[in-house]
């Protein structure tokens, strides 16, 4: 009896250690976490290389195992810091934002346990076509094929409120739930006839679907764009650049903000470490680098800053 007692609190510590590992990354024999999991997006946007950087960066610094991990992007990746799944991800700002306070996808399922690290880059709304679609306008998405984004993602709310004040719906479109690389993919085999993709310009899929096919990013007017940003403040005003994807001259349209955002019941010391880990060395990062700055990184927060990273801020002399 005492023998089989023993096993059975052998295997109750044994799982209670399996699932404090998986609340709160793989601990070591002191408490302190050894592993962390960094959720970024698809392969065909700009988290998941810039991911790796990170989690590369923050390895190197800390001593702490780090990996970038695919996903589903910015809702998914609040989610997955819901559940505990992973520690820390990347999300638009406007996602934080409804996440945190239980809005629009995240009405039922508010997201309680997650701080920012910081603010990274605009997240530019692209609209992306082929040259040859003859789509010129939003306007002229009515009836076509369009990709607006995977299902709860951040792209799909940005199509709809895009959309919106151009008087539209997605159910005014044959809409279709895609992910970059299949929105990209699509354009290109004609499945499809445009894409809205949320990403940071230059977006991998998108530079592999000019190299192929000339492809055309569509304008927002500037009274569209005043109406969007009167609605929903966090969007600002941004163009997709000349050259960018062959294109012939700058294009008008809106941003959010990539941000990093951790759970909050990581330390104030482990979360301190890699906020100094990312933003003490920028000059290792090759992806967005012109944007990615620790004087930058406060604008637009839109969620509660993580104390650990108020910390590195606060020595840095960089405030809200």
């Amino acid at each position: 009896m005492k023998r089989r007692s023993f096993f059975l609190g052998t295997a109750i510590v044994l799982a209670l250690s399996l699932l404090l590992a998986a609340c709160g990354g793989e601990k070591d024999g002191s408490g302190k976490v050894k592993f962390i999991s960094l959720a970024t997006g698809g392969t065909g946007g700009t988290y998941y290389p810039l991911g790796g950087t990170f989690a590369k960066l923050i390895q190197d610094e800390t001593g702490i195992d780090a990996n970038a991990i695919t996903s589903g992007a910015s809702a998914e990746n609040m989610a997955s810091l819901k559940k505990k799944k992973v520690e820390v991800a990347f999300t638009q700002s406007d996602i934080a934002s409804y996440a945190t306070k239980g809005e629009l996808m995240f009405k039922d399922n508010k997201v309680d346990n997650v701080q920012a690290i910081g603010t990274l880059y605009p997240e530019t709304i692209q609209i992306v076509t082929s040259k040859k679609s003859g789509i010129k306008s939003v306007e002229d998405l009515k009836g076509k094929v369009v990709s607006v984004g995977e299902a709860g993602s951040g792209t799909l709310a940005n199509a709809e409120q895009i959309l919106e004040v151009y008087g539209l719906k997605t159910d005014d479109l044959k809409a279709r739930n895609l992910s970059f690389d299949d929105s990209a993919q699509g354009i290109q085999d004609g499945t499809i006839d445009a894409a809205f993709i949320t990403s940071g310009a230059p977006t991998g899929a998108v530079e592999g679907l000019s190299a192929t096919t000339p492809v055309n990013i569509i304008a927002l007017d500037d009274d569209k764009m005043d109406d969007l940003i009167k609605k929903y403040p966090y969007y600002a005003k941004d163009v997709v650049k000349s050259g960018t994807y062959g294109l012939e001259e700058d294009v008008p349209t809106v941003a959010v903000r990539a941000m990093l955002v951790v759970r909050s019941d990581l330390s104030k010391d482990m979360v301190y470490k890699m906020t100094k880990a990312i933003f003490d060395h920028t000059d290792k990062i090759t992806n967005k680098k012109e944007y990615i700055k620790a004087e930058n990184a406060l604008q637009g927060l839109g969620i509660e800053l993580h104390p650990g990273a108020k910390k590195y801020f606060d020595e840095k002399g960089i405030k809200q």
